[in-house]
């Protein structure tokens, strides 16, 4: 084997060997795990009597930012997304800004049926009325569903 061939396969074999050396071996998931519990005790913890801040809005606002904590850990080290290159963020930026532009974009319609803007009268149209369950419905469905359970139980009785 020449001296060329021999020290491009070194080469070859420490490029990819350094590619591997900055996962930083099983400590570093170890150590994210370890977050991933505690943040998660941290969510927990605004369900119990010692959560110091009663208005429910700090709450959501709490539990929001620490499942996306927990969201980015996962994706970053679990995916390993955070050994990618750079176009990563080619593809994940771009279509974050679209699914944001895009719930906003509902944002209008649900607020003018609501609050009955752009002359929709804070009403449902006729149209949707037609597909919007009244009392009667909901009765019919909770009593097809007890009877379904009471023959499931008598079913299961006569097989034993």
């Amino acid at each position: 084997m020449s001296h060329a061939t021999h020290a491009h396969d070194d080469h070859a074999a420490h490029d990819g060997h350094a590619a591997h050396a900055d996962h930083g071996g099983i400590a570093k998931y170890i150590f994210v795990f370890l977050a991933l519990c505690f943040l998660t005790t941290m969510s927990f913890f605004t369900y119990s009597q010692y959560w110091p801040w009663p208005d429910p809005a700090v709450k959501r606002l709490f539990m929001t930012a620490v499942s996306c904590t927990k969201a980015m850990l996962v994706i970053l080290f679990f995916m390993h997304v955070k050994y990618e290159a750079n176009w990563k963020y080619v593809l994940t930026i771009p279509a974050s800004i679209m699914s944001v532009f895009l719930c906003l974009a509902l944002v209008p319609d649900i607020g003018a049926r609501m609050n009955g803007l752009f002359g929709y009268q804070g009403k449902y149209s006729d149209e949707r009325w037609e597909h919007v369950a009244d009392q009667a419905d909901v009765e019919a469905m909770l009593t097809a569903s007890e009877r379904a359970a009471q023959h499931s139980e008598h079913d299961s009785e006569h097989a034993e």
